[in-house]
């Protein structure tokens, strides 16, 4: 098990301790020091600051009309309500446009329009407006369309929009482009030109605000305050949902939205979510009721809305929150369970692929930039594997499909990719710098889209690194994991867990807290969720706590029980049974610097003995040639054991994962002398091995027996001879 990411720790316990400003929080506060440690690392430096950030007073909705051109769409929306005219809603296929069309298209049916809505398919029309579907859309009268997250690079469609004698409101909040659409409105508090205070809406978030100021104007005997209150009691859950799922800034009024609408969620009376959130509970073996959380929302809620989109129908997942009965939306979200298991199998293969590719071809200290293509992969599962890479390395990454290119005609040779990114490179900025080579592309900081011809990769490849090398530093580029503060095991209670609430809901620029522990003892694994997952039991204090490595085998970890680790998680309760415990959700685990440094030596003393260094020329450490030199009973223990594992099909192996078995078996063995043996036994032709991979990170192998009917003369090794000889063993 090697040191794979550098760790920081924002706080250790010693300085937690030791500061004066998280002593005084948490005695005016009556929290714990950890949780007070929290709250300093987000900015709060007094009390007074402290509390505010808890009771969130600082933070307020802003004025809708603010925001540029929001005067020009609601008296034009209400204009084609009166006039009854036939308006579309153009969402996108994602959860902020699923929940933007949701809501935008709910409001205005609840105040008589006649409206529609209309969402492209992912793989047969791509992102965005098209030619074909404004056409489509004109000759089945369309009137008025209204987009939803997304428009804002429409600039040929809203000309189009105009000759076909159709008028188009852009509401996004995806990054603008240089020209933006001439349409009626465009209300994107992204626009250069617009002066709203609060950049980082979600496309949800705008529309939004477009219905509180729509019901401003229709309500004029009422206070701004108490529409935004009709309007947040109405649809606030829905926004919440599609904020947290399109990873928004948790701050400013984005907190106030999305900390309202849990509420409202844990609380819903609306038939969709309840179905929905109800065929969580069935498909899961606990079937237990779930705390609504923003994490709750991003892993749980939002894959099975997103499922629809990315290989189904989105409007699947609108229908959900249109039933107006529960009868109507139980096998509605039933069936987003089923294509969410669909998605699942189909991003597992599209992961081992890519990991297949990053192992075998990328060079992490020349690209900070991983860019893979294939010609498989689903373009709407791509995403979301590019996510699980950039959280697993560290950097950002992008991944284009060709899936379909080979039908011929115009877009033929087109590629569709999807990208994340990492604090500190603008993805969308550095998709500009390319944009010459690219056929559109769009999206945020952190996330975006782009169709690019396949001729065009290569030279994009290099100059996407070349720009991210230019804003990242040589550290930055380092998969570096970061964490709030290290803990004790005295820490680790049922009362930390609960205070962790305080300070929900969490996000971008409010992340879940993530704390460290060190050396403490892997006491027992076992394999869950069908072998996908890991679960380890922590001997932490006196106590024994479970932790979850989610997406990660035994094989993976490569830690087995007795071994003394640290730690990187978040502290979660799990509730089973009506039972309440602590839970840790481990984000990367690493042996304790004293173990890794002992088995580091043994890598080395081998390494060095191999490569034929005279025995008086090597330092032993610890180490005595007997500690190095086999003796014939332990050669039969290492082939007694591969040769009983083998009859059971147990085929694969790694160097730790023999040693474990050993010692579990009573025979005190090392590095060294297991790989001699090992390397004896190959020579001697009594077992083949294949390496799977030989790094410092993981040596894994392959055994395979091979038979023989006589006795076998160990003298007869070269490999062994020279052993003995050299360090003067006689046997």
């Amino acid at each position: 098990m090697r040191y794979k990411n550098k760790w920081v720790v924002a706080a250790s316990r010693e300085q937690m301790s030791g500061s004066l400003i998280v002593r005084e929080i948490s005695r005016d506060l009556g929290i714990r020091l950890p949780t007070a440690q929290l709250l300093v690392n987000r900015g709060c430096l007094t009390p007074s600051d402290a509390r505010s950030f808890l009771l969130k007073e600082t933070e307020q909705l802003h004025d809708p009309f603010e925001m540029e051109d929001m005067d020009s769409a609601v008296y034009r929306i209400l204009e084609a309500v009166e006039e009854n005219e036939k308006i579309v809603i153009f969402g996108d296929y994602d959860v902020d446009g699923v929940t933007s069309v949701s809501i935008l298209y709910l409001y205005l049916k609840s105040i008589g329009a006649d409206v529609s809505y209309y969402i492209p398919c992912r793989s047969g029309e791509g992102y965005g407006m098209s030619e074909g579907a404004v056409r489509k859309l004109a000759d089945e009268g369309c009137q008025l369309i209204v987009t939803v997250d997304t428009g804002i690079t429409a600039v040929a469609e809203a000309e189009l929009i105009r000759e076909l004698g159709m008028e188009l409101i852009v509401t996004d909040h995806h990054e603008c482009h240089t020209e933006i659409p001439d349409a009626a409105a465009v209300v994107n508090p992204r626009r250069p030109d617009c002066p709203y205070p609060f950049k980082e809406l979600a496309g949800v978030g705008v529309v939004f605000k477009l219905l509180c100021a729509l019901e401003a104007v229709r309500s004029p005997e009422d206070t701004m305050t108490e529409c935004v209150k009709r309007i947040s009691k109405e649809y606030c859950d829905l926004v919440a949902i599609g904020t947290v799922a399109d990873v928004m800034p948790i701050r400013d009024e984005n907190r106030l939205i999305v900390s309202y609408g849990l509420q409202l969620i844990d609380m819903t009376d609306r038939p969709g979510l309840i179905e929905l959130i109800e065929a969580t509970r069935t498909e899961s073996k606990y079937n237990t009721k779930k705390k609504i959380t923003a994490t709750f929302i991003g892993y749980t809620i939002a894959p099975r809305i997103n499922a629809a989109g990315r290989i189904r129908d989105a409007s699947i997942a609108v229908e959900l929150f249109l039933s107006p009965d529960r009868e109507t939306a139980a096998p509605i979200a039933r069936r987003l369970c089923d294509i969410n298991h669909e998605r699942q199998a189909e991003e597992n293969k599209i992961i081992e692929s890519a990991y297949a590719q990053i192992t075998e071809s990328h060079d992490f200290e020349r690209d900070p930039v991983i860019v893979l293509e294939d010609e498989t992969w689903h373009h709407g599962i791509i995403g979301i594997v590019a996510s699980r890479i950039t959280e697993k390395y560290g950097c950002p990454s992008i991944l284009i499909s060709f899936e379909g290119s080979g039908e011929g005609g115009e877009d033929g040779n087109l590629g569709k990719g999807s990208g994340r990114s990492v604090k500190g490179f603008n993805l969308v900025d550095g998709l500009g710098e390319c944009s010459d080579l690219l056929v559109k592309y769009g999206g945020h900081e952190l996330a975006a889209g782009l169709t690019i011809r396949r001729e065009d990769l290569p030279e994009f490849r290099r100059r996407l690194n070349e720009c991210a090398r230019h804003h990242l530093s040589g550290t930055d580029i380092q998969p570096a994991l970061e964490a709030d503060c290290e803990l004790y095991p005295a820490d680790i209670t049922m009362e930390q867990a609960n205070e962790l609430y305080y300070l929900e809901p969490y996000g971008v620029s409010n992340p879940p807290p993530v704390f460290v522990l060190h050396n403490v003892q892997l006491y027992d694994t076992a394999l869950v969720g069908g072998g996908k997952h890991t679960r380890l039991t922590l001997r932490i204090g006196s106590s024994y706590v479970s932790a979850m490595c989610f997406r990660q085998t035994l094989t993976d970890l490569d830690l087995y029980s007795g071994d003394l680790v640290d730690v990187m998680f978040t502290l979660d309760i799990n509730e089973f049974q009506n039972q309440r415990s602590i839970q840790l959700v481990v984000k990367d685990i690493r042996l304790t610097k004293a173990q890794f440094d002992a088995e580091n030596a043994d890598i080395t003393l081998f390494r060095t003995i191999w490569a034929g260094t005279p025995p008086r020329d090597i330092p032993l450490g610890r180490r005595t040639a007997a500690d190095i030199v086999p003796t014939r009973e332990e050669f039969g223990v290492v082939y007694s054991l591969l040769k009983r594992e083998l009859r059971l099909e147990h085929e694969v192996f790694s160097i730790r994962a023999l040693l474990h078995l050993l010692r579990s078996g009573g025979t005190a063995f090392n590095y060294v002398k297991l790989k001699f043996i090992l390397l004896s036994l190959r020579e001697l032709e009594l077992i083949a091995i294949e390496t799977l991979t030989e790094n410092e990170e993981h040596e894994l192998y392959a055994f395979r027996c091979i038979p023989t009917k006589t006795k076998t003369n160990l003298d007869k090794s070269g490999i062994y001879r020279k052993l003995k000889n050299d360090f003067g063993v006689i046997q």
